[in-house]
């Protein structure tokens, strides 16, 4: 008897093979969180100041840091687009860049080097957790890659709350040296794991791209599920292949992949524009500035409340919600929790309640927005274009990204520096309309994907599906590779009947 059309969907227990799989991959966005949350704890240790910053008797901690330092050491991290094991080279480089120098130019030319690893890690890791997953556990799969950066963030900022009493540049070298872990790992971790087989589809290397999914499997799907998955893939790459035999950066804009491009940029630019960045990159310098007692303790309890925050919003886009629906929310909440602190920011400003409702809206945004939408953002960037083009368009929005959170991190220190504007939380209300505008574009463009496997997203988009009507499309790809196996079996089953009464 042939399978029911979507029998595909088994348990996650069934999956936990792949699961470790993308888990291991996953590893290259925890340098990403780690890099920048000691980078951000580094502007608020004396240690690190006793180099880089000057002696302020009126700043709590009694040292301050230059603007321009300030700026090239966070936004040298925004630059960058091949591979994991380049990546790895370029990030050791990096690291041990920024040791060994005293000089902001020597930090600078680390800072960049870890920044080029890092877009690296990005795009080729999510592209490759998007093309393996089972189409139903692509978001939590994909919310694993998301929760990474909170992971790493909070391991970054607990080595920094250990090391933060030391007065001295060790107090720096110790948890940049921490970071030789990520690239160790991950070179080691890329000798092992098999290649997408979408990507060995895409070079015609048909039984290379089958060994390489029924490793990916395991024992989650019998035969017929499985031969039907590989159909399914198999016809959605001859497809693209017949409308291009390669992808260039000009085809990316054309047709429907101009739709997908622009959608697949603004998932990426959302992070920026939410006001994330500033939290990431000054978070425990602004803390320190607005007053907070221990603004290293504050930073580990927002990136635990980003964990918490996350895996409820990966069960409930699992269980409950769409990616649609869990972004939005993600977003409505920022914009709340930005309109809520500025205004307590300029109402009192510099007062001990301003900065307690600081501090309490900076915990509630780690979970609504740090959990929910920037999480599921990595799982729709890379579903959303097409796997002929999906490195490229993801290398085009990661660059943007880049740009605009290079962009953020290179103004903010004018905007919350004593010696420049010296807003403090009222900076917040730029954050505030930012975020409404973004919540507006995703309501009215961004389509629902939840449940659909990658080929159906590609007929979706090239049948040009209004976003309204995406989730009660029923696609033909999925019936087609369906049918072709259900007819296999038949044959199968004559054939073997024929035999028995020869």
């Amino acid at each position: 008897m042939a399978p029911p059309l979507g029998a595909r969907d088994t348990p996650f227990r069934t999956n936990m093979k792949c699961f470790t799989i993308c888990f291991l991959m996953s590893l290259a966005n925890a340098q990403y969180g780690y890099d920048t949350a000691v980078i951000a704890a580094f502007q608020a240790m004396r240690g690190f100041l006793r180099v880089f910053g000057y002696r302020d008797p009126t700043l709590p901690s009694g040292w301050g840091i230059d603007t321009t330092n300030q700026q090239i050491i966070t936004t040298m991290l925004n630059v960058g687009s091949i591979g994991i094991w380049v990546g790895t080279i370029i990030s050791a480089a990096g690291i041990a860049a920024q040791m060994g120098s005293e000089s902001i130019a020597g930090v600078s030319v680390g800072r960049a080097l870890v920044g080029v690893a890092n877009a690296f890690y990005i795009t080729f890791a999510n592209a490759y957790v998007s093309e393996v997953a089972p189409r139903h556990l692509r978001a939590v799969m994909g919310g694993l890659f998301g929760i990474m950066p909170t992971i790493g963030g909070m391991l970054g900022t607990v080595t920094v709350y250990l090391a933060k009493n030391v007065d001295s540049k060790v107090c720096y070298q110790v948890p940049l040296a921490c970071l030789f872990v990520f690239p160790l790992l991950l070179s080691v971790t890329a000798g092992f794991v098999p290649e997408s087989p979408r990507w060995l589809l895409m070079r015609n290397r048909k039984a290379d791209a089958e060994r390489a999914l029924r490793t990916l499997r395991g024992n989650s799907l019998t035969e017929e599920l499985f031969q039907e998955e590989f159909v399914e893939m198999v016809r959605g790459i001859e497809e693209e292949k017949a409308l291009a035999s390669g992808a260039s950066l000009k085809e990316i804009w054309q047709g429907a992949n101009l739709r997908r491009t622009i959608l697949c940029i603004a998932v990426y630019s959302s992070r920026a524009a939410s006001g994330l960045w500033v939290f990431i990159a000054y978070g425990t310098y602004f803390f320190q500035q607005a007053g907070v007692s221990d603004p290293f303790a504050l930073s580990m309890y927002g990136f635990a409340a980003g964990i918490v925050g996350t895996v409820f919003a990966i069960w409930c886009s699992y269980r409950v919600l769409g990616r649609r629906s869990v972004v939005l929310l993600g977003t409505l909440g920022a914009v709340i929790c930005m309109f809520a602190a500025a205004l307590g920011g300029t109402v009192a400003p510099g007062s001990v309640a301003a900065g307690k409702n600081f501090m309490a809206w900076n915990i509630i945004y780690s979970v609504v927005y740090g959990g929910f939408a920037a999480t599921i953002a990595w799982p729709i960037s890379a579903e959303v274009v097409s796997s002929r083009l999906r490195v490229l368009t993801l290398s085009v929005a990661t660059a943007i990204d880049y740009v605009l959170a290079w962009l953020v991190s290179f103004c903010s220190p004018y905007f919350i520096n004593p010696k420049a504007l010296n807003w403090g939380m009222k900076y917040c209300w730029l954050w505030a309309g930012s975020n409404v505008v973004t919540l507006i574009f995703f309501y009215f463009f961004l389509p629902e994907m939840k449940g659909r496997s990658l080929e159906e997203i590609d007929e979706l988009f090239e049948k040009r599906i209004s976003v309204k009507d995406f989730p009660k499309y029923e696609c033909e790809c999925s019936r087609q590779a369906h049918e072709i196996v259900v007819n296999k079996m038949d044959v199968s089953v004559v054939h073997a009947e024929v035999q028995e009464k020869v």
